[in-house]
C-alpha cells in the first residue's frame, strides 16, 4: 500500500446527474457507514468536476475543468475509493466512464510528474454500487469486469460490490434485497473487509476464514 495514502480516508464518487436518485442513495448509504466505522469519507459528485471527454493531447491541451484537483486532490490521496453510477444501456454512466478515460492525461507523460502518479494509482481499495432498472445479475457484469480489470491493472483490491434495482427516485429502498444496508456495511468495512485473490504461486493457508476458538469438550 502507497505511503502517502491517508489512513482510513474513503472518496466516494457518484456518476449519476441525479443528486436525490438512486445511485446517490447508495453513496450516501456507504457515507454513512463509513463514518459509523469512524472512517473519513469524501461524497463528490462527478458532474461538478467533468465538463468534457478525454482530448487528443497531441493535438489540444487537456480540458479546462475541475479535473484536474478532482484527481489530483481527492483521487490519488484516498486510500480507498467506491465508485456509485447508474447502469446505462448495461454499462457505466458516461461520467464515471470520463473519470477514468481523463486520467491519460496524467499518467501517460503530458502531466507533471506522470511516475509519481502512476505510484500512487497504485494499491488502493476499491467498491462498486450500481442501480438498475433490472435486476437480473447480468446488467452489471460488464461493470463489474472493468472495474476489476482497473483493480488487477493498479494493483489494487476490489473489496466489495453492490447492486440495487429501482426506477424512479428513492426506490432502491424498496429492494428487497436491501442494497442501502448493503451499501452502508460496505461503507464501514471498507478498509477491514477481507480481500484474497490468489495466484498459483501464492503462499496461503488450507482455510479462509480464521477458525474460531474451539468449544470446550462436554464432560461425560
Amino acid at each position: 500500500m502507497n505511503s502517502d495514502h491517508q489512513s482510513n480516508r474513503l472518496l466516494i464518487l457518484v456518476g449519476s446527474p441525479r443528486r436525490d436518485g438512486n445511485s446517490a442513495a447508495l453513496a450516501e448509504a456507504a457515507r454513512r457507514g463509513a463514518e459509523t466505522a469512524g472512517i473519513s469519507a469524501e461524497l463528490l459528485f462527478l458532474d461538478d468536476h467533468i465538463k468534457h471527454f478525454l482530448t487528443d493531447l497531441r493535438h489540444a491541451p487537456a480540458p479546462d475543468d475541475g479535473y484536474d484537483e478532482l484527481f489530483l486532490r481527492h483521487f490519488l490521496p484516498a486510500r480507498g475509493v467506491l465508485f456509485c453510477t447508474p447502469i446505462y444501456w448495461y454499462g457505466m454512466s458516461a461520467q464515471t466512464k470520463a473519470f477514468f478515460d481523463r486520467s491519460f492525461s496524467h499518467y501517460a507523460g503530458s502531466g507533471n510528474g506522470p511516475e509519481d502518479v502512476k505510484t500512487r494509482m497504485q494499491g488502493k481499495r476499491l467498491g462498486l454500487a450500481v442501480a438498475s432498472e433490472e435486476t437480473y445479475p447480468g446488467a452489471a457484469l460488464g461493470i463489474v469486469h472493468q472495474i476489476q480489470e482497473f483493480a488487477r491493472y493498479t494493483h489494487s483490491d476490489f473489496v466489495g460490490f453492490v447492486h440495487g434495482a429501482g426506477n424512479s427516485r428513492g426506490e432502491i429502498a424498496a429492494d428487497p434485497r436491501q442494497p442501502l444496508l448493503a451499501a452502508r456495511t460496505l461503507g464501514a468495512e471498507f478498509f477491514t473487509r477481507k480481500y484474497s485473490d490468489y495466484r498459483i504461486e501464492t503462499p496461503r493457508s488450507h482455510t479462509v476464514w480464521e477458525s474460531p476458538a474451539a468449544a470446550p469438550t462436554a464432560r461425560a
